[in-house]
């Protein structure tokens, strides 16, 4: 399959608005014993709630939070300490398990806001590509990781860890990790979220391109 791909812009954020919700802040105002929450105006939630976090400690703050998104996902022990590390370690970066860095970064930087810098500062990468195929396969978080990966240079994260899984070797599962969100803004064009880590417009060697992208195929 081959694709042709224009990076039409890249940038860098702090924050993600869409993750917490109005609901989200008046359950987490309720743990931190502020209850009532839901008669606040909604505009002033978040103000509100940054200020009860920073009435516990960071580590205390951050295992209620983490409690609260993840508790039903990790362990208590697990929880606890990730609220440790994340005071020193961009865990939204460095936690083993990829598929919990979407949570971990906007986990992360509502501490950090809230504690005005307490945390370490972690950031996305916001996407907006063109991607045309020359087939009629679905576009998907692995089209789109492949896609991106071949107009990276060879010094980046996912040509060093997945080059075997880039070029259809192995079979690509993390792709799925990797590509926190993606949205179809008009025919052939997405956005597309995920972690500086990642993906860092630094790493960027080409913004137009044909990739070819090979699917790994299980043999008997």
């Amino acid at each position: 399959m081959n694709v042709q791909v224009k990076i039409l812009n890249i940038k860098t954020v702090n924050e993600l608005p869409l993750y917490w919700t109005n609901d989200d802040f008046i359950q987490l105002l309720d743990k931190m014993n502020l209850p009532d929450a839901d008669k606040l105006n909604p505009d002033e939630l978040k103000e509100m709630l940054y200020m009860a976090v920073t009435d516990f400690e960071p580590e205390e703050a951050a295992e209620i939070v983490l409690s609260y998104k993840l508790g039903d996902k990790l362990s208590a022990g697990q929880i606890q300490n990730i609220s440790h590390e994340m005071l020193e370690e961009k865990v939204a970066e460095q936690y083993a398990d990829p598929s919990y860095h979407y949570d971990l970064f906007n986990i992360n930087q509502l501490l950090f806001k809230a504690f005005k810098g307490k945390f370490p500062n972690t950031e996305a990468s916001v996407i907006l590509m063109q991607v045309i195929s020359d087939q009629s396969h679905e576009i998907n978080k692995e089209v789109l990781t492949k896609a991106l990966a071949q107009g990276l240079n060879e010094r980046s994260i996912i040509q060093r860890l997945y080059e075997d899984q880039v070029m259809g070797l192995v079979n690509f599962e993390d792709a799925e990790k990797i590509i926190w969100l993606y949205h179809t803004k008009e025919e052939n064009t997405y956005e597309v979220i995920t972690s500086k880590y990642w993906i860092d417009k630094e790493d960027l060697e080409m913004t137009e391109y044909e990739a070819v992208i090979k699917f790994f195929e299980q043999k008997d």
